[in-house]
């Protein structure tokens, strides 16, 4: 599945050894913890929403740093800068524009539309909360799975000008997870075993991490296509 080259010198310690450490740690704390000290791992401003927001800023930034390399490529800068934009806001909705950082009262107006009380959008509809999510998760699983295995298997039906845009084989450990967190999530709703008791935030952090790493090994390639150019 995953050659050398397609790294782009990340080492494995980001695209595979990290992402599988924190979801058997998670599962292992959510296993052996007692309900109220394991909730540390799901609360506003715990383990895992503390980590999509820094995933999410520091996403925006690698994209940030990635737009000056598209001078001349208004498609390429726009797939960017979409992801920037998208990414800043789920940093800001994470942290609800900075109320959970400074802890100000969400104004009684807002309140009534939101279903958390809290300064965001996300919690006010699901069209600004699960159908992003849902087609950035469809997203993942075809950069991450159906796009590696079609370079591998039958890189003709994969057109060769898009190739910047394709993700590199290494994350498909992180849409791997991205899946497996997810079918955790049904499981857990099945009543059948719960491995997380906030499935949901696991895979979150996952679709996150897939983007950060995407940027991350997009701009790793974009100076040597500018070149090649």
């Amino acid at each position: 599945m995953i050659s050398p080259h397609d790294t782009y010198s990340l080492k494995p310690l980001w695209w595979f050894w990290t992402p599988w450490a924190i979801a058997v740690g998670v599962a292992v704390l959510n296993a052996v913890l007692p309900p109220e000290q394991r909730q540390f791992l799901y609360v506003e401003n715990g383990f895992l929403e503390s980590l999509q927001a820094i995933i999410a800023f520091a996403a925006a930034g690698v994209g940030i740093a990635c737009l000056r390399h598209c001078k001349g490529d208004k498609l390429l800068f726009a797939w960017i800068l979409i992801a920037v934009l998208g990414s800043l806001y789920i940093g800001l909705e994470e942290i609800s524009y900075g109320q959970h950082l400074l802890k100000w009262d969400t104004p009684e107006l807002w309140a009534h539309l939101n279903d958390q009380n809290e300064t965001n959008l996300h919690n006010t509809s699901h069209w600004l909360d699960q159908k992003p999510r849902q087609l950035l998760t469809v997203g993942v699983i075809v950069g991450g799975i159906v796009i590696p295995l079609l370079r591998k298997y039958k890189p003709k039906l994969l057109p060769e000008r898009f190739a910047i845009y394709y993700p590199e084989g290494a994350l498909f450990w992180i849409s791997a997870l991205v899946v497996l967190s997810r079918l955790t999530k049904t499981l857990h709703k099945a009543g059948i075993v719960t491995i997380y008791d906030r499935a949901a935030e696991v895979n979150e952090f996952y679709v996150y991490y897939f983007v950060l790493l995407y940027l991350v090994m997009l701009r790793a390639k974009l100076p040597a296509r500018k070149k090649g150019a």
